[in-house]
C-alpha cells in the first residue's frame, strides 16, 4: 500500500490537526517540515503531491507508538526500519493501539475481511519463518477501515 494512503488514513482515524503529523514524527527523532506533510497528504493527481518516503513513514509509525503509549525509558530505542512493508505497518499499528488477537479478528470481521487465527499469526512472523505470509494491500485497507470504524464509532 502507498505510504501516503496510510498517512491519510491514520490522520483521519485519529482526527489529527495539520501540525500533529510532524510532531509525531519528531517523537521518533526525525524533523520533517509541515510543508512536506502537506504534500504527502495531497491526492496523487493534485499539484504539489510528493511520495512519502519509507524513512518518514517508519519514523511516523515509531512516533505514533510513542505518542499513544509513551516512551519506555528502561529499554533502549529500537532501530528504525529501512523499508516499510504492509506487515510492518500492521505490526506498528497493533502495538500503538495495544490490540490483541481477538481485537484484530473483530476489526477485520467488522470490515468484511475475516481471517483465521493461523492466517493472522502468519502476518506477524519474521520473513525468514516458513509460515510467514506477506500482508496484501487489500487486507491492510480493510484493517485500516475497520480500525477507523472502531475508533470513530462510525
Amino acid at each position: 500500500m502507498i505510504n501516503n494512503d496510510i498517512l491519510r488514513s491514520v490522520r483521519y482515524m485519529l482526527d489529527l490537526p495539520d501540525g500533529k503529523l510532524a510532531a509525531i514524527t519528531a517523537l521518533a527523532g526525525l524533523a520533517v517540515p509541515q510543508a512536506d506533510f502537506d504534500a504527502f497528504l495531497k491526492k496523487d493527481d493534485e499539484p504539489g503531491y510528493q511520495d512519502c518516503p519509507d524513512k518518514v513513514m517508519a519514523h511516523f509509525l515509531d512516533g505514533l507508538v510513542t505518542h499513544l503509549r509513551g516512551r519506555d525509558e528502561s529499554r533502549p530505542a529500537l532501530p528504525v526500519a529501512k523499508r516499510v512493508t504492509n506487515n510492518l505497518v500492521l505490526k506498528k499499528l497493533r502495538v500503538a493501539f495495544e490490540l490483541r488477537d481477538d481485537d484484530l479478528h473483530a476489526i477485520l470481521a467488522a470490515a468484511g475481511f475475516p481471517l483465521s487465527k493461523s492466517e493472522l499469526t502468519a502476518l506477524f512472523r519474521k520473513p525468514e519463518h516458513p509460515n510467514y505470509r506477506p500482508c496484501g494491500d487489500q487486507l491492510l485497507r480493510h484493517f485500516l477501515r475497520g480500525l477507523t470504524q472502531r475508533l470513530r464509532q462510525i
